[in-house]
């Protein structure tokens, strides 16, 4: 059955990297035969499937819908382009921005707020929006993993690790996850500066868009707040920040039906949450159980302990650089949810502390997706709007920024976690 459950894991990613359309049914099914044979009780279930994170996803996904039909995204980056004087620093601007709000909102539904701000940028400037994108997309990968809502792999480090919103800020005393990724995002700003040299046309922000209400900007401000205040509740049951995203929501749904007197909005609302991406996890979260029972996580990370001996250094450059270059072809989501174990049992292997491991997988799994195309689910939205405006996106148009984007950043945050974690 070891070897069994080994093949079928091995199949299910393989079919995951092919055909990344039906990565859900795949897991899902993969799921469903651990439990059929027996190697995930079926009685665990409730154990095994991390309903926090699921909430927590849902909740913020339904909250970000509403926050998007507000237009408040638009006004927000229409108050940036006021303030720019040529294209160069509208891509910085653009790419700043997107960052910081990817750091509060789950990366994709940032790209999708923000792009459209950036094509009627390139339009007005009779300039291909192609690099502009790219730049959002990476931009909004990378702030991502700065808080704990901010990424799907935020998000399930912090369930796995039991971290609450401010312990991304600062944990044990020191400065944590957050202000490795800052500092990736700084030394990015370069790389925009030199790659948009020649982009000094002037640019003005133009018309003003009216925002249609407030209520859930104010709920997204809410939800934060909730959460740090839940971080200082001792001994909080496993599922409250779910129970807060989904709260949050509801009462935005609430508004929004009110308000519109009637449920257009809280049916498209409903409608924009990823519930394929909420089948992919608890499918994984089963079958990561699976080859945990199986044994294969302990052989795993018994391969880590050999290839880094006692030296925690190259173990955790392995990490982080094995990570990127993983990451670059295979989703973040799934190689996280098989790392997570891994590194918890190198970590007991070993003796040593596992949050430099944990937050080495984070910088390198979530920013090395950065370095092509597929590696992120936000740069696959991208070109998919640059397609659909009929723009087309070769891989030397995304490897030119990609590359030397992740490179700059991981290193950043590759040194910052080791100096500050080791």
């Amino acid at each position: 059955m070891n070897m069994a459950a080994l093949i079928l894991f091995i199949i299910t990613y393989v079919l995951m990297i092919t055909f990344p359309k039906y990565r859900p049914y795949f897991a899902v099914a993969t799921a469903f035969i651990f439990v059929v044979i027996g190697l995930v009780p079926a009685g665990s279930l409730t154990g095994v499937i991390d309903f926090n994170v699921l909430m927590m996803l849902a909740g913020t996904m339904g909250t970000v819908s509403l926050f998007i039909e507000s237009k408040m995204p638009n006004r927000m980056a229409e108050m940036i382009l006021a303030r720019t004087p040529n294209v160069m620093w509208v891509v910085i601007a653009m790419s700043l921005f997107a960052g910081i709000v990817s750091a509060f909102i789950d990366n994709v539904a940032t790209v999708l707020m923000i792009a459209p701000v950036g094509l009627a940028i390139a339009k007005k400037l009779k300039i291909s929006p192609v690099s502009m994108l790219i730049c959002i997309a990476v931009s909004s990968n990378l702030q991502g993993a700065a808080t704990l809502v901010g990424d799907t792999t935020s998000i399930m480090l912090g369930g796995y690790a039991g971290m609450d919103f401010l312990e991304f800020f600062f944990m044990d005393g020191k400065p944590s996850i957050f202000w490795a990724v800052e500092i990736g995002a700084i030394l990015t700003i370069p790389v925009i500066m030199f790659l948009f040299r020649d982009q000094r046309q002037p640019v003005t922000a133009g018309g003003r868009t009216e925002v249609t209400t407030y209520f859930p900007s104010v709920l997204l401000v809410g939800t934060v707040v909730l959460l740090i205040c839940a971080s200082f509740i001792p001994e909080k049951p496993p599922v409250t920040n779910g129970l807060i995203c989904i709260f949050m929501f509801l009462v935005g749904a609430v508004h929004s039906y009110i308000r519109e007197k009637g449920p257009k909005n809280v049916k498209k609302a409903f409608g924009e949450i990823d519930y394929q991406t909420l089948a992919l996890l608890a499918g994984l979260f089963v079958v990561i159980q699976g080859i945990t029972n199986a044994g294969w996580i302990q052989q795993i990370s018994q391969l880590f302990v050999r290839l880094g001996g006692d030296n925690l250094f190259l173990m955790y450059s392995v990490i982080v650089w094995g990570s990127v270059a993983c990451s670059a072809f295979v989703d973040n989501i799934p190689y996280v949810a098989t790392m997570l174990p891994v590194i918890t049992d190198i970590a007991a292997l070993t003796g040593v502390n596992p949050t430099v491991l944990y937050f080495g997988l984070l910088c390198g799994a979530t920013l090395g997706g950065n370095m092509t195309p597929i590696g992120a689910s936000a740069n696959i939205a991208a070109i998919g709007i640059l397609r659909r405006e009929n723009y087309e996106v070769k891989n030397s148009d995304f490897l030119k920024i990609g590359i030397p984007f992740t490179l700059v950043a991981v290193l950043g945050g590759y040194v910052y976690c080791w100096l500050v974690w080791a």
